[in-house]
């Protein structure tokens, strides 16, 4: 859910960028983007690090993180 808001965001901004005629918009999309990325590489890690432990992609085995 918040990857398709950060898109939405960059979209808004990139467009009213280029209707005034700025790049502060452009520049502000630029770091939405990283840190998107940054997001998915932490839930990607999570992932990773829960089938490791596991040995199991099953979710409902994915007790392991609560404490």
């Amino acid at each position: 859910g918040v990857e398709v808001m950060l898109n939405a965001a960059g979209i808004a901004l990139t467009g009213a960028s280029l209707y005034w005629n700025a790049l502060d918009g452009q520049a502000f999309v630029l770091f939405i983007m990283a840190f998107a990325a940054a997001e998915v590489a932490v839930g990607l890690a999570l992932i990773v690090y829960s089938q490791r432990r596991t040995s199991s992609v099953n979710a409902d085995t994915y007790n392991l993180m609560k404490g």
